[in-house]
């Protein structure tokens, strides 16, 4: 256990999902006070977990006054939740502009408000870390050759969205730097999901990756855990890539 994160507040959304468990785990190991949220997750103080749905921003509101009530500060926020529509998957000849805008609202839109929300109050503060998550996707195209044989395909809106955020981040660190928030994110590479991911995938994957194989959630905590704490203090307006060498090649 280390005290790099000793006592500090920090909000993870997406904390029920494959990189979200791994993230809470390691949060805690390091000693932070984790605001665990997920729309699937039961409510139960004790533990900070608390069932919100990131996309409302009512329910955002709601969240933010618990966590300041309760802890009367957020040392540090981590956007890993990733709401999507059921038919986000589609070929991009098949997307619908109302499954698009829906999308683009769930995701860029939630991230843009609850960022908005806890950027005022740290700037209260005079200190903050804000962490979002991106991709590999939004830093580069996409190979759609992982996809064929068996009709998959990489979500168009996905790498809008992924890409977006990237930029946001840089305008937020810009702006709020004054302020000593430091806004970053971190973009994984192909995480391990083998109850989702199709074989065929997964070995195309791994023969184009210089590491040769997908990356696992507990190696991409650590890079959100670094960027929350003060060993990152000079550290904003960064895109970490933890991709295992894709953007490499």
């Amino acid at each position: 256990m280390s005290d790099r994160l000793k006592d500090k507040i920090v909000i993870l959304t997406g904390a029920s999902g494959l990189i979200g468990k791994a993230t809470r785990s390691h949060l805690l190991l390091n000693g932070a006070k984790v605001i665990s949220v997920d729309k699937n997750m039961i409510t139960d103080p004790e533990s900070l977990s608390y069932n919100y749905d990131i996309t409302d921003e009512k329910e955002i509101d709601s969240l933010l006054t618990e966590v300041m009530n309760n802890h009367g500060r957020i040392d540090g926020l981590v956007n890993l939740a990733y709401p999507r529509t059921k038919d986000w998957g589609l070929k991009f000849e098949d997307i619908s502009l109302d499954s698009w805008r829906k999308n683009v609202d769930m995701q860029m839109n939630s991230v843009f408000y609850i960022c908005q929300q806890v950027s005022e109050i740290m700037r209260k503060q005079q200190k903050g870390s804000i962490v979002n998550i991106a991709s590999i996707y939004g830093v580069v195209g996409n190979d759609f050759t992982l996809y064929e044989g068996y009709g998959g395909t990489s979500p168009a809106a996905y790498s809008a969205i992924k890409g977006g955020i990237i930029n946001f981040s840089r305008y937020l660190a810009s702006y709020y730097g004054k302020f000593n928030i430091r806004v970053n994110c971190v973009s994984p590479g192909g995480i391990l999901d083998e109850k989702n991911q199709h074989p065929f995938f997964i070995k195309r994957y791994c023969e184009k990756s210089p590491l040769k194989r997908l990356g696992n959630p507990e190696e991409i905590a650590p890079a959100i855990t670094f960027l929350l704490s003060d060993e990152a203090s000079f550290i904003t307006g960064h895109n970490l890539m933890v991709d295992g060498g894709w953007t490499a090649i």
